[in-house]
This record gives structure tokens, C-alpha cells and sequence, in this order.
């Protein structure tokens, strides 16, 4: 057993050692090829409902005037931060905005604790001003950064938060996905979030595989958009939905508008680049106009 122990630790040891290789020799030289489009929040009115799809699971909402910004990773990599390095996937497109080119953001949604979903390098460039919302039981996590109104949700669990601009309600709701943060924290929460204001509504997803809890969202009014994360299900469907199924779910939802967000950023799973977005054009084909954006640094307005 010994023995067996001691080959299973240097396989993994080799494994780590090769993938820093790779990452210091043929990564550290590949170039990030940049965003689509670069949104302008400066020229959003304040009386609608704007969104821009900055990578990944990062939305640049304005609510009514309240900004609000999902799972921040505006960085080239993400992972495990050493002084001056970090250890973790490289984007292949950059984020569509810098953190200098934010507006002021009033709220921060964190839907779980994986490092492409709470990034310390770009948390810990907000100031105290601004009330995040989190996960259970992740809230340590943050306990180094500036911010001074941290709130962790359970699911159904409610918060009214108070902005120069006005009150918006969040609502955690249920998804299927895990939220730990190395192997061994595994009680760390995962949170779906509906934003509501002014009789409109937007769910944000986070991540999540394919899930009856949405059709439970549509009991109180329809979704006028909801984020769904479209990427990284081959061969990690039984955390990660395929494009097809994010549609099903919103559509459960009600959904006016569907965001595809979660592909085309990190190389996480064995599906072409193309793949995610191909697959969620194909199965929207008899209603395109619902489709949100298609690409990094495209705005949407609400209508």
C-alpha cells in the first residue's frame, strides 16, 4: 500500500511539474488575442438596463443606474497567487475592460468560491464602498480584501441592498454545480442569483449543470434576461450545462433574452472554441432575436 501511495504521489508530481512547464515555456509566450468590442459604460443611461459581456462569467450590468458586476476576473490568468506570478489557465481573449475602466461599481455578485469565479487579484482593486454578495460559506475568502459589506447567501435567502441610485433585491436560488475552493473545502456554497427592480428582473446563473430549480423562478413573474453559462461541459457535463440545456433552463425561467457567457475565455474542457456559441445559435435558430450578445465586449440593451 506503501508503495502504491508513493507511485500515485509522484504521478501527481510529475503531472504538476509538467503543466508548469507548460505554462512557463509555451503559455507564458502565446499572446492574448483581444476582446470583440469594447463597451463604453460611460454612455449607458441610467434610466435603462444595460449589459456587456466582459469574458468569461464577468457581466458589466447597469440597473437602473445601479452597477453591478458578476464573478470579476479582469486579469491574463487566474489561480494560485504568488508574489508577482500567478499559477493558473491563461485567457485566450482578454477581458473587454480593464478595472481602470469600470465605472464605480455598486455591487459584486460572487456565485462560488472556483478561482475563474472569485479572483483575489481583481477583488482586491474595488474599494470598501462596495456590498458583495456571496455564497455560504465563503465570505473568509474576502477577508483580506477592502470590503466592509459582505453578505452570504443561502438559497431563497434574500437581500435589499441601498445604493446612492436606489434598492435592488437579490435572491439566491439553487443550481447544480460545487463550490470548493481547493479539494478539502468542499462546504463551501453555490449560488444562482435573480436581480430585481423596477419590475424587471435578470438572473445570473453562475455556473450550474442542467437543473429542474429554474422552472421554480418563473412562479413569481418571467426573466427578462438571464446569464447562462454555455461552456466547459466536455467532459464536465455533471457540473456544466451544454448549450442546449442553458436554453432549456431559461426557457423553464421564462426568459425574454438569454446571455451566453462561460466559453470563448479559458481552455477548460475538450469542446472547439467555437463549439459553445455554435451550438447555442443552432438551438435558438427559430428565435434569434432572443439571443442576447454573441461576443466578448458586446453590449445589450434591454428593451
Amino acid at each position: 500500500m506503501r508503495n502504491q501511495n508513493q507511485n500515485l504521489g509522484g504521478s501527481r508530481a510529475r503531472r504538476w511539474y509538467a503543466y508548469l512547464w507548460h505554462e512557463w515555456t509555451v503559455e507564458s509566450r502565446r499572446p492574448i488575442a483581444p476582446a470583440f468590442a469594447r463597451p463604453n459604460p460611460a454612455e449607458w443611461s441610467d434610466n435603462r438596463i444595460t449589459a456587456a459581456w466582459l469574458g468569461h462569467a464577468t457581466v458589466l450590468i447597469n440597473f437602473f443606474g445601479i452597477k453591478i458586476l458578476t464573478d470579476p476576473v479582469l486579469f491574463p490568468r487566474i489561480g494560485i497567487r504568488l508574489p508577482g506570478l500567478t499559477l493558473g489557465p491563461k485567457r485566450l481573449i482578454a477581458s473587454a475592460l480593464t478595472v481602470r475602466d469600470l465605472p464605480k461599481i455598486d455591487i459584486v455578485l460572487l456565485s462560488h468560491a472556483h478561482f475563474d469565479h472569485i479572483d483575489m487579484r481583481t477583488l482586491h482593486r474595488f474599494d470598501r464602498s462596495t456590498t458583495v454578495i456571496t455564497a455560504h460559506r465563503t465570505s473568509d475568502l474576502l477577508r483580506w480584501t477592502r470590503f466592509r459589506d459582505v453578505s452570504e447567501l443561502r438559497w431563497k435567502e434574500r437581500k435589499s441592498v441601498s445604493t446612492s441610485a436606489g434598492k435592488i433585491d437579490i435572491v439566491a436560488f439553487r443550481v447544480k454545480h460545487w463550490g470548493a475552493r481547493t479539494r478539502r473545502d468542499t462546504y463551501r456554497g453555490y449560488n444562482g442569483y435573480v436581480l430585481e427592480r423596477n419590475n424587471r428582473r435578470i438572473l445570473f446563473a453562475g455556473d450550474t449543470a442542467l437543473s429542474d430549480s429554474f422552472a421554480e423562478l418563473r412562479a413569481s413573474s418571467p426573466i427578462d434576461l438571464a446569464i447562462m453559462p454555455i461552456g466547459a461541459y466536455n467532459p464536465w457535463i455533471h457540473s456544466h450545462c451544454t448549450p442546449e440545456q442553458a436554453v432549456h433552463m431559461a426557457n423553464e425561467a421564462g426568459a425574454h433574452f438569454i446571455m451566453p457567457v462561460h466559453h470563448q475565455t479559458f481552455r477548460f474542457s475538450a469542446e472547439d472554441f467555437r463549439e459553445p456559441i455554435e451550438r447555442f445559435q443552432a438551438a435558438l435558430w427559430e428565435t434569434p432575436e432572443r439571443i442576447a450578445l454573441r461576443e466578448i465586449g458586446e453590449t445589450f440593451v434591454l428593451p
